[in-house]
């Protein structure tokens, strides 16, 4: 008498057959389509007048008074909009004009600088926009900004900020602003 007896490897077979095809079918196709020359070199052109569209708007600010903001000690103090370079972002600090004219309590309790001081945290590719949405009437020194790297920022991330500061500070010269970096000063 022939007695066949199956193996068990078809059945394993099938078995494992879905599992195998499971990662494929999650997956799906992962091509994706890149650009054009064409289509690189439009974009290329859209961000270059973009960049001259914004350094022809930042042409409005006249050019600073090096005698009015050398002598600001604190930033505190500092009229202009500065910025604090971070590791994934860059706050700008804007102060914002006084409405009032007179000089009666400026400053004082009823009208405190702090009150018109406005933070905004940008991404590095927005920065340019951002400054020239600041009111002209916020530059009173002129086309200067004070730029310093964020305190306290944890040593693996020291790399980040240097080259995010590096990124801000060559936006600003294409901008025709001057910085003015307020850690090389040596004041705080």
């Amino acid at each position: 008498m022939l007695v066949f007896v199956r193996s068990p490897r078809p059945i394993l077979h099938l078995a494992l057959l879905p599992a195998l095809l499971l990662p494929v079918i999650l997956t799906g196709c992962t091509h994706t389509s890149t650009p054009s020359q064409a289509e690189m070199r439009a974009i290329a052109a859209e961000q270059q007048e973009e960049a001259t569209q914004a350094k022809q708007e930042m042409q409005s600010i006249p050019l600073p008074s090096k005698a009015q903001y050398m002598a600001v000690k604190s930033l505190n103090l500092w009229q202009n909009p500065y910025l604090t370079v971070q590791g994934s972002m860059v706050t700008v600090h804007v102060m914002l004009a006084d409405a009032n004219t007179s000089d009666l309590g400026k400053g004082g309790l009823l009208r405190p600088m702090g009150a018109r001081r406005r933070d905004l945290n940008v991404r590095l590719n927005e920065l340019s926009a951002a400054l020239n949405a600041i009111p002209q009437t916020s530059w009173p020194y002129g086309r200067v900004i004070a730029v310093e790297e964020a305190h306290e920022v944890p040593v693996n991330a020291r790399p980040q900020v240097r080259r995010n500061m590096e990124t801000v500070v060559n936006t600003l010269n294409n901008l025709g602003i001057v910085v003015y970096d307020w850690s090389d000063s040596g004041k705080s």
